[in-house]
């Protein structure tokens, strides 16, 4: 009698390695969002995380203009709203992978989050960044098979770290400390999946700095790929 024939075993699939991105919505005239921007701190620390901070203005009435929000940074948080179905915006909040939302307070809830985005990625389209004498930056994205569907690929320029006394509003007579906080946001294409490199003349890419670019599905949809490129990493 033959035994029976034992079953062939797929191959288990590999998961992505990453890095990840987390985006934190923040603002300095925000009494809540000081435990999440230290948190965020200690995440731009790690090598698999893109970690970066995006002051939003539509706190600046109530008493302390944060110099580092922007309209820019304010649209794009509105711009997750839509594609999270949000019924409003809020302050802190920490997108993660374009897939889920936590405040950032609680550290728990966003790791939960980021194993989610973890356990759900098999391939990714990851940038490689150079930085070039001079400052300028190289970004370059190999290949990668988006089935007719269009991703966005944008470009964060952020300081590394900021201490700002805060004179009046709800953090009077703080200080804010404040990590990878992005001053430059810029599209760089509506990406179709074919080999692509870009050159950013005047990245100024100098001590103190960072530069890092997001792909996600096109309208501000799921991040596919990722990655940094920061001072520590060339002198």
């Amino acid at each position: 009698m033959l035994a029976p024939r034992a079953e062939a075993r797929k191959p288990a699939e590999k998961r992505a390695e990453g890095p990840w991105a987390i985006e934190l919505f923040t603002s300095q005239g925000c009494s809540s969002c000081p435990p999440a921007d230290a948190y965020l701190g200690r995440l731009a620390r790690r090598p698999d995380v893109v970690a970066l901070s995006f002051h939003v203005d539509y706190w600046d009435y109530i008493g302390w203009k944060d110099p580092f929000a922007t309209r820019a940074t304010t649209e794009r948080q509105r711009a997750y709203v839509r594609a999270l179905h949000q019924r409003y915006v809020y302050t802190p909040q920490m997108v993660v992978e374009g897939i889920g939302h936590d405040t950032g307070r609680d550290p728990g809830a966003i790791e939960k989050l980021l194993a989610r985005a973890q356990h759900k990625s098999v391939q990714r389209a990851t940038p490689d960044l150079s930085r070039l004498p001079g400052g300028a930056l190289t970004v370059r994205l190999d290949a990668f098979a988006l089935d007719g569907r269009p991703a966005d690929v944008t470009l964060a320029l952020y300081d590394r770290r900021h201490a700002t006394p805060i004179a009046s509003g709800e953090n009077e007579g703080r200080m804010i400390e404040n990590f990878n906080t992005v001053r430059r946001l810029q599209p760089l294409a509506r990406w179709d999946g074919a080999p692509a490199t870009w050159k950013i003349e005047d990245a100024d890419l100098q001590t103190g700095k960072g530069a890092a670019v997001i792909v996600q599905w096109a309208d501000q949809g799921a991040v596919i790929g990722c990655n940094k490129l920061e001072p520590a990493l060339f002198g």
